[in-house]
């Protein structure tokens, strides 16, 4: 197996002395941190589903564990299996005059995203969980492909410069690893890896590039949100819709900050302006379908936001956040673009 992280214990003596160092060999285009993209890419292929159920709860926060009662316009239904979701959906559409709320027979169990379960004795209970679960930012996990376990994984925490290798059994685990990363942990993958493919082929990934470009690739056919395959919204509606500040922008390292405090508006007309207090910068902007995938073009006056100006590509998009990326021709480089709304 191939290590990304060599970890080098050197003992030197000194006047009878002994210290241990420790020397961090590092390829930085297969080193993961907690804000790569591609490690929330993982995430959403290792979390629990919860989206598909939504015909029940309405949120992608959880999954209502079944079998379960509910009652929908005075018919009782019970959901054993996933294909009785469409059995619910064709009850709320019997009627055009009737209430076509989903009401629960208690008790009901819940399943969050990372596999934790949940009691939930009355409406109430539900209200206060359904409260708690905040802003859907419209992106769900990417269900029809899926890891072929044991993976192996190497750690550097520059904090306490400790290093480590865990071994990932299940999808559970995966998931529970990522979300306690902290700012400090460097992550590798040990490849080779497989998963499998939505036509449930085994595929063989090699390194990080190819699993970002095999999930990415996967999205459409795993996702019923806008900017998936099954979405209504085009990219031209969703940008041009309200004003945009960069959430995210990495070239070789995080370099988001440098965009603090800049708003841009997109208009129909294909300009746009970007404002940072009493700043405004003037540009345009096109989309355009280049090879089967779709391209957003930038572009502005002066230099003071010529890093932005690229033929991105659009990775996928929400209401909210527009997730774009580019590689780069000459040193094979992969710059990161993410709008978020205000």
């Amino acid at each position: 197996m191939k290590n990304i992280i060599l970890l080098l214990l050197v003992s030197l003596s000194i006047f009878s002395c002994q210290t241990e160092e420790v020397v961090i060999i590092e390829d930085n285009n297969e080193n993961l941190s907690a804000s790569s993209p591609l490690v929330s890419l993982v995430s959403r292929v290792s979390q629990n589903t919860t989206s598909q159920d939504n015909i029940l709860d309405s949120s992608s926060c959880f999954a209502v564990q079944l079998p379960v009662i509910v009652i929908v316009n005075n018919q009782q239904i019970t959901v054993s299996t996933s294909a009785d979701y469409q059995i619910v959906q064709d009850a709320i559409d019997a009627f055009s005059d009737d209430d076509d709320i989903v009401n629960f027979v208690y008790p009901i169990a819940i399943i969050y995203q990372d596999f934790s379960t949940q009691v939930i004795s009355n409406s109430n209970a539900l209200d206060d969980v359904l409260d708690d679960c905040g802003e859907d930012d419209g992106f769900d996990e990417i269900d029809c492909i899926s890891f072929n376990y044991p993976i192996v994984i190497n750690i550097y925490n520059s904090n306490n410069q400790l290093a480590n290798t865990v071994t990932i059994s299940n999808d559970s685990q995966l998931y529970i690893f990522i979300e306690n990363l902290d700012n400090f942990d460097l992550i590798a993958i040990s490849y080779p890896i497989s998963l499998q493919n939505s036509n449930g082929q085994t595929i063989v990934i090699n390194s990080n590039n190819e699993l970002e470009n095999f999930i990415e690739d996967a999205i459409d056919d795993c996702d019923d949100s806008p900017g998936g395959s099954g979405g209504t919204a085009t990219l031209a509606n969703t940008i041009t819709n309200g004003t945009w500040y960069i959430s995210y922008y990495f070239d070789d390292v995080d370099e988001t900050s440098n965009y603090n405090g800049y708003n841009f508006t997109f208009n129909m007309n294909g300009t746009s302006i970007a404002i940072n207090n009493s700043t405004s910068i003037n540009g345009i902007w096109s989309t355009y379908i280049d090879s089967g995938q779709e391209k957003l073009e930038l572009a502005f006056d002066g230099l003071t936001l010529d890093e932005l100006e690229d033929d991105w590509k659009v990775i996928e998009f929400s209401s909210n956040i527009i997730k774009l990326k580019d590689v780069s021709g000459g040193n094979g480089g992969t710059d990161y673009l993410y709008f978020t709304k205000n």
